[in-house]
Order: C-alpha cells, then sequence, then structure tokens
C-alpha cells in the first residue's frame, strides 16, 4: 500500500490513490483494445436502451397495468439473483471477452424474438416476459464479465481515466438510446427492435476482435468455499460494503424509471417521443458529470460527497414525481442523474481498485446483483406501489426514502463517511 501524508485523514486501511498520475481526460482510449472495448459495451448497452423503451412503452399500451412494468424490471433481475454464484465463478475461471461476446449474440436473439413477435401481432405480453428473462440471463453473465476486463486492458496509469469512460459508456448510451428507441417505436415497432438486433450484432464483432487480455485466472479448485469468495471479501471491506450497499437501497427506493410510460402516457401527455425524453435526461445529467469527472477526479472528501450526492439523487426523485410540466421533470431528471454518477463514479472505482483480480469476477458478479436489485427490483417495487397508490406518491415517497437512506448510511459506516480518497491496494 502506499500513503502519502494527505492521507493520514482518511478512514484506517485507507490507502491513497491521488499519486496515480492522469494523463489526460482521453488517456484510455488511446489504448485500442480499450476503444473496441467501450464501443462494444456501448452498443450493447444502446441497443438494451432501445429495447427496454419499446418493451415498456409496448406492454403498457397493450395492457394499461402499471404492474405489468414492474413484472419487466423483475423479470430482468431475478436472473442475476440465481445465478449470482455461478456467473462470477464462470468470470474468474473463463475468458471474459468470450462470455461478454455469447452474452450478447444472446441478446441479440432475444431482440429477434421480440421482433417476430411483433410483426406477427403481440396480443399478451407473457412471451415478452419469458424473452425478458433470457435477457436477463445474458446480462447476468455480461455485467461480472464487463466490469472485470475492463482492468485486463488498461495498464493502471489509465485505469481511473478508463473506470470513469466506463461509467459514462452507460450513460451516454442512456441519453441517445431512450430518444432513439422512442423515436423508432413511434415510427414502428418492428425499426425499433430491428435497430437494436443490428447494435447487438455488431458490439458482438467489435468484442470478439479484442486480441486475448491477460487475465489472472483462479486456479482454486471448484467449491463452495471459491464460489462465495466475493460475497467473503465484501463483507471484510465494510467501506465496499457500505459503498454498494448504500447504492443497493437508495436506487431501490428512488428509482422511477419503470413509471416513465405512466408519466409519459398520463401524467405529463407527451407520448412515445416524450417518453424517450424522459429516460434520457438522467443520462443527460450523468454523462455531464462523468465528462467533467474525467478531468477533475474526486480527490477530498469522497465519503462525504457520497453520501451528500445520494441525498440529492433523492432529493431531486421527489421533486420529478411532484412534477406537472415536462421542463420540470426534465430538469429534475438531469440534476437527479448527474448527483446518481456521482456515487456512481466512487462506488466503481472503490470496487476496481481494491480488489484482487482473481476474485474480481466473483465480486463484481455480487456487484451486479446489488446493481440489479437497485434498477430491476427498483422497478418492481415502484410498479407495485404505483398499482396500490397511484405513481405520483410512489415517486415522492421513494425520493424521500432515499434521503433517508443517505442519513442512516452515513451513521452505520462511518469508515465510508470519512474516507478522504478513492482507495485501492497495490
Amino acid at each position: 500500500m502506499t500513503q502519502d501524508s494527505e492521507t493520514a485523514s482518511a478512514a484506517p486501511g485507507v490507502p491513497d490513490t491521488s499519486a496515480i498520475p492522469v494523463e489526460d481526460r482521453f488517456a484510455a482510449f488511446r489504448n485500442p483494445r480499450f476503444l473496441r472495448y467501450w464501443l462494444s459495451r456501448f452498443f450493447s448497452t444502446f441497443a438494451i436502451q432501445i429495447v427496454v423503451v419499446s418493451v415498456g412503452w409496448q406492454i403498457y399500451d397493450l395492457t394499461r397495468n402499471p404492474l405489468d412494468l414492474g413484472i419487466v424490471g423483475l423479470c430482468q433481475f431475478l436472473p442475476a439473483l440465481v445465478l449470482v454464484l455461478v456467473t462470477g465463478a464462470a468470470a474468474d475461471r473463463y475468458s471474459r471477452r468470450m462470455i461478454m461476446a455469447v452474452a450478447i449474440l444472446v441478446e441479440a436473439l432475444g431482440a429477434l424474438g421480440l421482433l417476430l413477435l411483433t410483426w406477427h401481432g403481440l396480443a399478451t405480453p407473457y412471451p415478452v416476459f419469458a424473452i425478458l428473462v433470457g435477457f436477463g440471463i445474458a446480462r447476468a453473465f455480461f455485467g461480472p464479465a464487463s466490469q472485470s476486463l475492463v482492468v485486463n486492458l488498461v495498464t493502471k496509469r489509465e485505469l481511473a481515466n478508463a473506470i470513469a469512460w466506463n461509467s459514462s459508456s452507460w450513460q451516454i448510451a442512456a441519453i441517445v438510446g431512450p430518444v432513439a428507441g422512442g423515436l423508432l417505436y413511434g415510427v414502428s415497432p418492428v425499426a425499433a427492435y430491428g435497430t437494436g438486433l443490428t447494435l447487438f450484432v455488431a458490439a458482438a464483432v467489435l468484442v470478439l476482435s479484442i486480441a486475448a487480455p491477460a487475465q489472472k485466472r483462479s486456479s482454486e479448485p471448484a467449491s463452495f468455499e471459491t464460489i462465495v469468495a466475493g460475497f467473503r471479501f465484501i463483507w471484510s471491506e465494510k467501506v465496499v460494503l457500505g459503498a454498494i450497499s448504500l447504492d443497493l437501497f437508495a436506487v431501490l427506493l428512488g428509482g422511477a424509471v419503470a413509471l416513465m410510460p405512466v408519466y409519459a402516457r398520463d401524467v405529463l401527455h407527451v407520448g412515445p417521443w416524450g417518453l424517450g425524453l424522459l429516460r434520457a435526461a438522467p443520462g443527460i445529467g450523468a454523462v455531464s458529470m462523468a465528462v467533467w469527472l474525467t478531468a477533475h477526479p474526486i480527490k477530498t472528501h469522497a465519503g462525504v460527497k457520497m453520501f451528500v450526492f445520494v441525498g440529492l439523487f433523492g432529493a431531486f426523485t421527489a421533486l420529478f414525481g411532484m412534477a406537472t410540466v415536462p421542463w420540470l421533470a426534465i430538469v429534475a431528471l438531469i440534476f437527479m442523474g448527474a448527483s446518481d454518477m456521482i456515487s456512481v463514479y466512487i462506488r466503481e472505482t472503490i470496487m476496481q481498485l481494491w480488489t484482487p483480480d482473481e476474485v474480481r469476477g466473483r465480486v463484481n458478479a455480487v456487484n451486479m446483483v446489488f446493481i440489479g436489485a437497485s434498477n430491476e427490483l427498483g422497478e418492481f417495487r415502484a410498479g407495485v406501489m404505483a398499482f396500490w397508490i397511484g405513481a405520483v406518491p410512489a415517486v415522492v415517497l421513494g425520493g424521500l426514502a432515499t434521503v433517508g437512506v443517505a442519513g442512516l448510511w452515513s451513521w452505520m459506516f462511518p469508515d465510508l463517511r470519512k474516507a478522504q480518497h478513492l482507495a485501492g491496494r497495490d
């Protein structure tokens, strides 16, 4: 571990990484392997955004039941939960690049299935739910492999920059994808799913074109102990546990994405194109913050900043929930996305720099379950609450609960609150 005099004020056992040089904000893209990886991840995420926006609108247009929107999220989350002990171990024992490629091709098959169902006429949502389970299985394997692979593609000097850009690939796709999905769906659902299929194929080709990277594969014999190593590591590192569990409960309670079709149709009256803008707004804020972070990385008070911005995420979620005009809803969502990006940046940097490569896949598999729980399971939570008490109270109460979680976690995890710098292990 390395520490300097400034780090003495950090939490015990937290080394400083501020000495790791950052060449410039585009340093990671000078590495051609990372560039292809980033483009592949961008295309696959872009395609997912198009598919999810289209499915949400199609299902709600078919059934008018917000509970079905919650089921859309549940279908994507449950496979990651059920397979968590398998997906992480696979990423540590087999080629992460090949796992990514196979997962993307499975998603391509899912997009093809949605295309065919739509072409022949969709009368019930149940076949779509089945396909979404397939998406969930593919994403369960894709997540740990893709998150772990980035460390194998870049040098340590490039890593912090690569992590910021890696997060931004999702966020940039989250800006363009929903708008494109809304526009394409407005033209034709077939056009939306066909575009998604094309992007998935392009993403698979890109990741397969990356030269096989060096990877420290786990040589331990398969056993229950090796499979649960990711859980043991996270439990033993309270800073890591606090960071990922904070994100879990904050987004689980504050997530409002699933209810955007309800807002677009019944509250704001903006149609499919407006739904695309609503879905894109958090990404606009997040990617703006991500680009800013590539040139201005967090150097002090990292823990306090994480709690403050999680609280702001909840506050802006509540503001979105109360909005009755489109411009206020979009502004609230932009600031919500920017606040969330701070949490994502801090959490992902801690996860990747603290975790040894030989268990990184298993740790990231657990992290993907936390992320899935906070997103897809959060969508289910929102759908159920909207079914019971209405969409607006569900969003507003969820946002206020997130503010409470930020305060509670600040008290429960003092080491995380006191952390001055993002930390890693040498």
